[in-house]
Parts: C-alpha cells; structure tokens; sequence
C-alpha cells in the first residue's frame, strides 16, 4: 500500500520564498551550513555532460515516499518526502506555479547541499508548453534557455531550460534549471534550484541522476 502523504507546514516560510516540507524532517548536516561562496564556479555545460551521481535508491514507484508518474534514482543523503496542498485553497495556490503543482521535494542538506529536487506535476499539455508556463510564473527569470534532451537510458523524449533568477538577498543571479516528461496523465516537470550558483552547480550530478535514470510508469 502507498504510504500516506505528509501535509506541508505552509505559513511563513513559504511567504518568505522558501517551500516547506512535512514535519519531523532531518536537521541540516553541518555541511549544509552556508559558508563564504567562491567568487566564480566551473561553467556549466548541458544535460549530459555533467558528471552523475550513484543512485542509492528509488523514488515514484509505489510504496516509495513520493508515488509519481515517474520513477528515478536519488542519489545517497538525498531525502524525498511527499508534498500534499492545504485544504485551505489560499495557501493551496503557494504550491503551484503556472500549470504545475508540488507533489514531492528531495531535501540535499542531509548530503551537505543546500538545495532541493522539487517534482511537480501537470494537467496535459506538450513537456516545452509546460516548462515555459512553469518559468513564466516563477520569479523573473533571464538567460532561459530551452533545449530538447532525452531522459532515462535516451527513449523518453524530454525538454530542458536553464535560466537565472534575481536571488532578493544577495541581489545576484543564481542559476536554475528543470526538465519535462510527458508521463501517464500529465507532464512531470523535475526542478533544481539551489541556496546559490554554487550550490546549484554542486547539486548538478543528483540532477543528472533523476534525468539520466527516469522511468515512466507502465
């Protein structure tokens, strides 16, 4: 049986920009601690010439924490929750953006990054409408990029953006980037942020792995 979902905390924090997840989470590793930032990080170069990280499991199958319409592999410390919206439908709509909603976040911090891969879902559509639709109503974003890739062993066809956003506190782009599948009953779009460009880019081969290692369910 699919394990029940955790509701998501949704009150100041996500006002604050940063999305909740369900209670009795890890506490950040030590790792996860910001520390000084390098003033310039190694380019970054499309899907596929990243390096990949080893996968330590699965997630999206049934009775995995996240039931999705996709499977992948995360990588080792990476903890995936499920995000179920508030029934208040306010704070419902602090779980989408554009066409998609939050259905599971994958926490870094218990790896040592500050970051999450965040997995939302849509309502039909072709995956390029849906990532553009998802990027439209994040923040301002510039740089964006839009490329065709493939996920999984190269048999799901797949699209990717790269783009930056305005960080509100440190007043410095930072780099962004997501893919879309076209799955059973919707698009999956997979997201990865990041505290900064730096921690962004550390959390490059985890990315490569969900891409890399994506199933559709059957």
């Amino acid at each position: 049986m699919t394990p029940p979902t955790r509701t998501v905390p949704v009150l100041a924090a996500l006002l604050a920009g940063a999305l909740l997840t369900g209670c009795g989470g890890p506490e950040p590793v030590a790792g996860a601690t910001p520390g000084p930032r390098p003033t310039s990080a190694p380019a970054v170069t499309p899907s596929g010439a990243s390096a990949v990280a080893s996968a330590v499991a699965r997630v999206g199958a049934d009775g995995s924490a996240c039931p999705l319409p996709v499977s992948f592999g995360i990588a080792a410390g990476w903890k995936p929750r499920a995000v179920e919206a508030p029934k208040d439908p306010d704070f419902a709509e602090l779980l989408r953006q554009g066409p998609a909603e939050l259905v599971c976040e994958i926490d870094a911090k218990p790896a040592g990054n500050i970051g999450f891969l965040r997995v939302w879902t849509v309502r039909g559509g072709a995956a390029r409408a849906a990532l553009e639709g998802f990027v439209k109503a994040g923040e301002k974003a510039s740089a964006i990029v839009h490329r065709k890739t493939v996920a999984g062993t190269g048999s799901v066809p797949a699209a990717e953006v790269t783009y930056t956003v305005l960080d509100g506190l440190t007043e410095e782009d930072k780099e962004e980037r997501a893919f879309a599948v076209a799955a059973p009953g919707g698009t999956v779009i997979v997201h990865l942020g990041g505290f900064d460009t730096a921690e962004h880019r550390a959390m490059l081969p985890a990315y490569e792995l969900a891409r890399t290692s994506l199933r559709t369910a059957p």
